[in-house]
């Protein structure tokens, strides 16, 4: 959403971007680090098209690292953990000052869709000839507003009918508040709506780990990783530079399941949310699988690494990176205590999952504008793709691809063999 707002606004349209929360944008709802294999490709191609990943994670960054620095620069992969509040603090910061963007905070609950009637002989015609049967003209939100404008841009995330599941109990939610117990609530009457419109919906899941806090780890047992120095920024704006706290790098640690790890995930399998014990239907994304889906797939492996990275400077809070699964909270106690170095760790968060509903992405064109519904675009999690860095790639083409609509210019098309973002 961030990144669509100021690429439309980037591209000559007067943009508002709407969200439930504006002290929560940029919130980085799982793991605090932009970057890796695959993914630092996209945020360079990002930030090449002047989008504000790459500025952002090089004011917020904590620790620095290039994967796969021993094979080519191909299949190299820029890395960098973020701390949590200053990543937060300096995205609200570019987009309170964009030229052209306005922030509005709301919850949009129904579109404005201008739509023949149905069974009516234009709404027939449009159908047979394959042209949009209707046309986005702006959205409505809780209160009754209504804002209206030549092209709508939905970025929902996980909010899309979400609901979160902390072993078998549920509630309906977006996602938990980064440290707290509060949940931000799911957006229902946009489903609804995208449903109404006949858009082919389906449910997807994705998780995260327990945090745990940094006092009750034992680093002295765990081998550190440092950051690498001198840091290599991600935007081509630094080229040449360093990065805002180059003086205050972080070292990570790592840690490693084991057989009594993946004995209490076995014996726990009951436990789980419906979905992921196999009596349900949610899909989960194969980038970052949950723990209860490694052991299942790979019970020939003895132990999986277990990144313990740190989500601030001055935090207390540690992502225990490779260990999500939705089990209830003791059972996550028990296994996160089974690990070297966290045999007395507490647990600040528990893990959870959260279901959603995404639409079909074979029902967009390569804009990202809606077949079926002339100037609706989509972008994200919404689409089912997974990752911050895949959701700013997408908002920023279908931002600027809404904007560029808006002003009857030629869209903004990138083919796979001249991006990655094309092949995403």
């Amino acid at each position: 959403g961030c990144e669509a707002a100021a690429a439309a606004a980037r591209s000559g349209a007067r943009t508002v971007l709407v969200t439930q929360r504006i002290d929560t944008i940029g919130e980085m709802s799982c793991n605090p680090s932009i970057g890796g294999i695959g993914k630092g490709h996209l945020v360079r191609e990002v930030d090449a098209l002047d989008g504000l990943m790459g500025r952002v994670i090089d004011e917020a960054g904590i620790h620095f690292r290039m994967l796969n620095r021993r094979k080519g620069p191909a299949v190299q992969g820029p890395r960098a953990q973020a701390d949590r509040e200053l990543y937060r603090d300096a995205m609200l910061r570019e987009l309170q000052a964009y030229p052209g963007l306005e922030l509005y905070e709301a919850s949009v609950e129904d579109l404005v869709v201008d739509e023949p009637a149905e069974g009516s002989a234009a709404a027939a015609a449009a159908a047979e000839a394959g042209r949009p049967v209707g046309r986005a003209c702006g959205v409505i939100t809780a209160d009754g507003s209504e804002l209206r404008a030549r092209a709508v841009v939905l970025t929902t995330g996980t909010f899309l009918r979400g609901v979160v599941h902390v072993g078998r109990e549920s509630r309906p939610a977006g996602r938990f508040v980064s440290t707290s117990e509060a949940v931000e609530p799911p957006s229902t009457g946009l489903a609804a709506t995208l449903g109404r419109l006949a858009l082919p919906l389906d449910r997807l899941k994705t998780g995260t780990p327990p945090r745990l806090s940094a006092q009750s780890i034992d680093f002295s047992r765990l081998e550190p990783q440092p950051s690498e120095e001198p840091p290599l920024p991600f935007s081509f704006l630094n080229e040449g530079e360093s990065v805002a706290q180059a003086a205050n790098l972080i070292t990570c640690h790592k840690t490693y399941t084991n057989a009594e790890t993946h004995r209490i995930v076995v014996d726990s399998k009951h436990t789980l949310p419906a979905y992921e014990s196999g009596d349900g239907k949610g899909a989960g994304p194969r980038y970052c699988p949950s723990l209860f889906s490694k052991v299942e797939r790979f019970p020939e492996r003895e132990a999986h690494i277990v990144w313990l990275e740190p989500e601030g400077l001055d935090s207390d809070w540690v992502y225990p990176n490779g260990i999500s699964s939705a089990f209830p909270p003791d059972v996550q106690l028990r296994l996160v205590r089974s690990m070297v170095g966290l045999e007395g760790a507490t647990i600040l968060k528990p893990a959870y999952d959260v279901e959603y509903d995404y639409v079909d992405p074979t029902c967009l064109r390569r804009t990202l504008e809606v077949s079926t519904v002339e100037g609706l675009f989509l972008a994200g999690q919404i689409i089912g793709t997974t990752g911050y860095e895949e959701a700013a790639a997408l908002g920023l083409v279908a931002g600027a691809n809404a904007a560029l609509a808006a002003r009857g210019e030629a869209p903004l098309l990138l083919r796979r063999e001249e991006a990655y973002i094309g092949v995403l």
